[in-house]
């Protein structure tokens, strides 16, 4: 069915203005006699009508329909479809509902003989009515993105697992200069994607988020679950193409900074909750511990080294058969085996999955009522029922037996094991509809259906969930994605760490990997060997500065003292990560009430610097600090980039350096290069060995001058979802460069068992003062601080 394209440039246009005394106006755009094509010219557009309603426009012809809804000032929703075709977009559950993802607000239409344009406060929309060229300009002119010359917006006839259905292409213009980001996680090792096409369908290690931000101030939602692709081969074009879909369908976003992005799109899919206190501290994993009593063992020994820990974790195979909780004959009594961690402040997690051993009897009975997905082991995520069972029949009783997370393994989904799950739905038919139309979609309301039955049954324990994949709208689950089996080498290493900034970027904000990657490439070598062990302790030194902290692998020992050549290092890396708990917490707290992003690529920051375009070896830890990890073999130096700032504090001395410049930083084994951004105010706690262990202890304030600062220090119970009511604290802090003047300003809220008065210990880092993770010995000030402003001065 060929579909003609609004493209010709070769045409004169006749307006003719309708209005009437009540409803929107009505604009009817006819083509005149146009000129004789060109050779190979698109063809001439049929007539289009134009029609004001109360949320935008549409465009009416016998060739497309478009309508265009204004969300808010800053976010625009465009949906096309070809006419004649369906113009059922198909249900977005990753969307929130109208009243929360599209509010609306003012705007205006206006049209001339050549564009309708519509105007927002931030953005206008313009419409070349001589070739349907769509342009996205600022309010100032300034052009903010525009689609390609030539056939802008494509859709070809597809008969799709019987279905008759469309491919779709949306083509864009980028500009010459900025860079594009997020999509998900990939493996390819590329940051900036200018140059590169990315397949958009779930795998183990590959995650499909279709979500695009830009340095050039905007975002781009493709708002679809299909099998995709987004491809910038060609310098002058980029676009977004769907296997399977009625309509293109896609939300700009204007930003113009990355953080006003991410918080738009969250306004559209779902903010993000708080995840348990513990949380945020180290996970010990292992493929795989083969008891709970052995999980025991493992966990008294960190106490007794005390070694710094708060969740130990259960891998697969704990099973008789999978899909049933029913525990093998190694484990004897669970229930008594978590007391016992839980009197040692050790939380655990269990692995459970989505696939279903065909023999178990909860197969048999999810085959039964048809809740799997066809020919193959899995529930269907995409059926509430089904959900509804996963919850009954599995997961539900095993959180009654004591367990504090998931696992939600193989969330892609995989449809028998040892196969990867490569994009498993797209040629199957599933509740929800088409599975080529829905190919992504698994891990979203699979995790969301955990979430919910969670907290219907138990609201005094936040939900904390770890996943191999994810999907739009998954932030606002609780979960946590993982990088997926990746191999034990620097290459694999290498590649983590663009792979969790783009993820970041893609409004996720918690993300982990497997500290020491999960496959060893060479079957002869352990752990033990000293090449990997250096590998190990350069892992784990990123690790601590990622969002989530842990450390799994295909490996028969695991633990701390497993590597015992690099031990010291570990030590350290995870006493810092636990001193750096109320910093890391409030930044948590930032994530869930002001959509903050914590692990940030300096794109995120320095957006307009060129030189971190393609810097995806680097990242912000919060506002502080910068973190760039060692990721070669035997490295003891490693070059990087101290973006703008009037200077840069090396956190292991104190010693400072001018930003906007390339330095050469040391980088023994033992050493990450870490710095700290001027105006810091960077909160300390005690040394501990898990995180509510001395709530009332004093807290060390780094304060790092040369800049004005703030921070908001918050705090809270650690768990339930009383924050949610109003149950928290925040102690607001601000340092005044000009007046060399910090100020703790007064503390507002409160909660069950709130310190009310603590010691602050004030440190003004200068070298080899101030400087390093243990304790500072000597504070410039002490403050006993009880709800009430007060002001520090250095003496």
């Amino acid at each position: 069915m060929p579909v003609s394209r609004f493209t010709s440039r070769h045409r004169s246009l006749t307006t003719l203005l309708q209005r009437g005394t009540l409803g929107p106006a009505l604009f009817l755009l006819a083509t005149a006699s146009a000129q004789a094509q060109l050779p190979g010219a698109p063809p001439t557009p049929p007539k289009l009508t134009i029609q004001q309603t109360a949320t935008g426009f549409t465009a009416n012809s016998s060739a497309e329909s478009i309508e265009v809804t204004v969300c808010r000032d800053s976010v625009l929703h465009f949906v096309s479809h070809a006419v004649p075709g369906s113009s059922d977009v198909g249900a977005k559950p990753w969307i929130l509902p109208p009243a929360e993802s599209c509010p609306g607000a003012h705007f205006t239409v206006d049209t001339t003989p050549e564009a309708v344009t519509l105007s927002t406060s931030a953005v206008h929309l313009t419409l070349k009515l001589a070739d349907g060229i769509l342009t996205y300009t600022l309010a100032d002119g300034t052009t903010l993105l525009k689609e390609g010359r030539n056939l802008p917006r494509t859709y070809k006839p597809r008969e799709v697992n019987g279905d008759n259905t469309f491919e779709v292409q949306a083509r864009f213009s980028p500009d010459a200069t900025e860079g594009l980001y997020g999509l998900g996680q990939h493996q390819g090792g590329v940051f900036n994607y200018r140059g590169n096409t990315v397949e958009l369908a779930q795998n183990n290690t590959d995650v499909a988020i279709p979500f695009l931000v830009s340095t050039r101030g905007y975002g781009i939602l493709w708002n679809t679950a299909a099998f995709s692709y987004a491809d910038n081969r060609f310098p002058l074009e980029f676009s977004f193409t769907s296997n399977a879909v009625n309509a293109i369908d896609y939300y700009l976003i204007l930003g113009p900074e990355m953080d006003q992005v991410i918080h738009q799109y969250r306004n559209l899919t779902g903010h993000t909750p708080l995840l348990p206190a513990w949380a945020y501290g180290l996970f010990q994993s292992k493929d795989r511990y083969i008891s709970t009593e052995e999980i025991v063992s493992v966990a008294n020994r960190y106490r007794a080294e005390h070694i710094p820990l708060d969740a130990i974790v259960q891998d697969w195979f704990w099973w008789k058969k999978e899909g049933d909780p029913v525990f093998n004959d190694n484990y004897h009594d669970v229930p008594g085996d978590l007391k016992k961690l839980h009197d040692e402040h050790i939380h655990a997690m269990i692995s459970v999955w989505g696939l279903f051993d065909p023999t178990s009897t909860n197969y048999q009975q999810l085959h039964a009522q048809h809740f799997d997905v066809p020919d193959a082991h899995v529930y269907d995520s995409t059926n509430p029922a089904a959900r509804d069972f996963y919850w009954k029949n599995l997961a539900g009783k095993l959180l009654a037996q004591g367990w504090d997370a998931f696992w939600l393994d193989s969330a892609e989904p995989e449809e028998y094991w040892p196969h990867l799950g490569d994009a498993i739905l797209r040629d199957k038919h599933i509740a929800i509809g088409n599975g080529m139309t829905y190919t992504n979609i698994f891990p979203f309301l699979h995790t969301l259906g955990v979430q919910e039955h969670w907290k219907q049954d138990n609201q005094q324990k936040r939900v904390y969930l770890l996943t191999r994949s994810a999907f739009l709208g998954q932030q606002r689950v609780g979960a946590t994605t993982w990088s997926g089996d990746v191999y034990s080498s620097y290459w694999a290493l290498q590649h983590q760490v663009p792979a969790g900034l783009n993820f970041a970027v893609s409004g996720m904000p918690y993300w982990t990997t497997d500290i020491g990657g999960y496959h060893q490439p060479d079957p002869g070598k352990t752990q033990f060997e000293p090449g990997y062990q250096d590998l190990y302790a350069r892992w784990f030194e990123y690790g601590a500065f990622c969002p989530v902290f842990r450390t799994h692998g295909h490996r028969d020992h695991n633990e701390f003292w497993t590597y015992n050549r690099v031990e010291p290092i570990l030590l350290k890396y995870d006493k810092l990560r636990y001193r750096l708990m109320p910093y890391l917490y409030s930044l948590a707290w930032r994530v869930t009430n002001d959509d903050y992003t914590i692990q940030r690529p300096l794109v995120m920051d320095w957006r307009t610097d060129p030189k971190v375009r393609d810097i995806g070896d680097q990242f912000m830890f919060g506002p502080a600090l910068l973190v760039s990890p060692v990721l070669e073999q035997d490295a003891t130096k490693r070059r990087l980039y101290l973006p703008a700032s009037p200077m840069w504090y090396d956190f292991w001395t104190g010693s400072t350096t001018p930003g906007n410049q390339y330095v050469e930083a040391d980088a023994p084994l033992d050493q990450l290069p870490l710095y700290v951004r001027a105006g810091s105010i960077l909160p300390m706690g005690p040394e501990i060995e898990y995180t509510n262990q001395k709530p009332d202890a004093p807290i060390e304030l780094r304060v790092y001058r040369g800049a004005d600062g703030d921070f908001q220090l918050y705090e809270d119970t650690g768990d339930t979802y009383a924050y949610t009511k109003g149950q928290h604290a925040i102690i607001p802090m601000h340092w005044d460069n000009a007046a060399s003047q910090l100020t703790i300003g007064a503390r507002t809220g409160t909660y069950p068992g709130m310190v009310a008065t603590r010691k602050f210990r004030v440190v003004f880092v200068a070298a080899n003062h101030g400087a390093g993770p243990l304790e500072s010995k000597d504070a410039d000030q002490e403050v006993t601080y009880s709800g009430q402003s007060v002001s520090v001065k250095p003496r």
